[in-house]
């Protein structure tokens, strides 16, 4: 009698289509997921108590959604990788968020400063997204830009509380409004996925966001008496699995318990 063993199942290719929603997904997922982590780091380091809860609790919604753009990719881009495979045993090249999420926190200044720029383009470009032709995208659309519409009130109020506070506060938020400024730009960069999916009219592309987001980030800034940084130099290549020096040890810390226990289960 002879046996014969099945062939181990291959991963199939994903439509060209699903491929490129994949490659947004993951990027959307990335930054939400590293942006998490960062703001992670200031449990027990807030400047109060309030505050280490509700940077707790940004950083829990921002993991709730890489976890919902991360799983859906997974099942897009036709490897079946989980939500964990991608956040843990992916290696740093294969990272996709822009470099802003993963600035280090700086002080608490630092911190709303990348809180700001960030909260008021992913509340607009969810909101886009609410409207796109993808109904699973949509829904998490429209939830997104309800959560982190409660991270922009906290980023603005905090951003008007330090300027109108003392000199050094102050003064340390102009700091990290120009240490955080040039990574702004990547935020709206479209490629050339990103010009077939609004091609094909799938989503809406950033760039499309961007003009709203400077009117909404510079009524902020000049209601608390600042002025928008005007920076020389623009950072780029998160997208492209290009990132900081400090992006090596903060995805050490993010993956250190799988690669730890692989496999583990709780």
């Amino acid at each position: 009698m002879t046996t014969t063993r099945e062939a181990p199942p291959r991963h199939r290719a994903a439509p060209a289509g699903d491929a490129d929603l994949a490659t947004l997904l993951l990027r959307l997922g990335d930054d939400a997921l590293v942006l998490g982590q960062r703001l992670c780091q200031w449990i027990t380091w807030a400047p109060t108590v309030d505050e280490d809860l509700a940077l707790s609790n940004i950083a829990l919604d921002l993991i709730g959604h890489a976890r919902v753009l991360l799983t859906r990719a997974g099942r897009l881009d036709g490897t079946g990788r989980t939500e964990d495979d991608l956040a843990f045993t992916r290696p740093e090249r294969a990272f996709t968020n822009v470099l802003l999420a993963e600035l280090p926190n700086g002080d608490f200044a630092a911190t709303v400063a990348r809180q700001l720029a960030y909260t008021h383009y992913a509340v607009l470009y969810y909101e886009a997204l609410a409207g796109c032709a993808d109904p699973e995208l949509a829904a998490f659309g429209a939830r997104a830009a309800k959560e982190v519409a409660f991270h922009r009130l906290h980023a603005d109020r905090w951003t008007r509380t330090l300027a109108g506070g003392t000199a050094t506060s102050a003064r340390r938020l102009r700091e990290g409004l120009e240490r955080v400024w040039p990574y702004t730009a990547e935020l709206f960069e479209e490629d050339a996925v990103l010009r077939r999916l609004t091609a094909s009219g799938t989503v809406p592309s950033p760039a499309g966001v961007r003009r709203a987001w400077e009117r909404a980030v510079a009524d902020v800034l000049t209601g608390a008496g600042l002025t928008v940084p005007a920076p020389a130099w623009t950072a780029t290549g998160g997208r492209s699995g290009l990132h900081t020096e400090e992006f090596g040890p903060l995805l050490a810390e993010l993956q250190s318990v799988h690669r730890q226990f692989p496999g583990g289960t709780w």
